[in-house]
């Protein structure tokens, strides 16, 4: 797999207009995020994301994490429940993934998967990217499964030739995974200690 990959800082003017057009148009991004670099496809292109899939040599069972620019837009693909949504509230946008059961229309675009893991990211370019988009889009960690996470531009150059933009935002202010909390059922388990504090969640979880 050989692609020419457009390559621009993420300081640019429109770099999030650019990289909006490729996702829309079925590429596939590497992108900044406060956490880790991730890869970025429409959440609605069934295509680009079996593509991700084979760039990441990941299982199929294994699903990728949803992000969006609101809790609105998120509850056209999950169900959040009304205890959750005040940990939602609280703690977005931030580096926390929460894990939410499907709705009709989650369960299409994530091949009949129950949950989904969803995040509102606290970074200014992905949210004008979220906004610029205006659906949803599927992430995941710059890696070949279970390899470390790409935490800055080098590591994340790895895949160049490989997606079709790759968006330079140097060393992500976190450089670690966001924390995961399974919201399906209450009680509600964390799944993943990450970079946000799970003290902090406590008294919210």
């Amino acid at each position: 797999m050989c692609r020419r990959t457009l390559k621009i800082l993420e300081q640019d003017s429109n770099s999030y207009k650019k990289t909006a057009e490729i996702i829309k148009s079925g590429g596939i991004a590497i992108v900044p995020t406060e956490t880790v670099y991730g890869f970025a496809v429409n959440a609605f292109n069934i295509e680009s994301q079996k593509m991700l899939y084979k760039i990441k040599d990941r299982n199929l069972e294994r699903p990728f994490i949803l992000m969006t620019n609101n809790i609105e837009n998120a509850k056209l693909l999950v169900e959040i429940p009304k205890r959750a949504l005040a940990v939602a509230e609280k703690f977005w946008p931030g580096q926390l993934t929460l894990i939410f059961s499907t709705t009709k229309i989650g369960k299409i675009v994530s091949g009949g998967r129950k949950d989904l893991g969803v995040r509102i990211p606290d970074n200014r370019f992905m949210l004008n990217l979220l906004n610029e988009i205006g659906v949803p889009i599927f992430t995941t960690s710059v890696n070949l499964s279970n390899k470390k996470s790409a935490k800055n531009i080098s590591e994340a150059l790895e895949f160049d030739g490989i997606v079709d933009i790759i968006v330079d935002g140097g060393q992500c202010m976190f450089s670690f995974e966001s924390t995961v909390v399974d919201m399906v059922q209450f009680p509600y388990v964390i799944i993943r200690k990450g970079c946000l504090d799970i003290r902090k969640l406590s008294k919210y979880i």
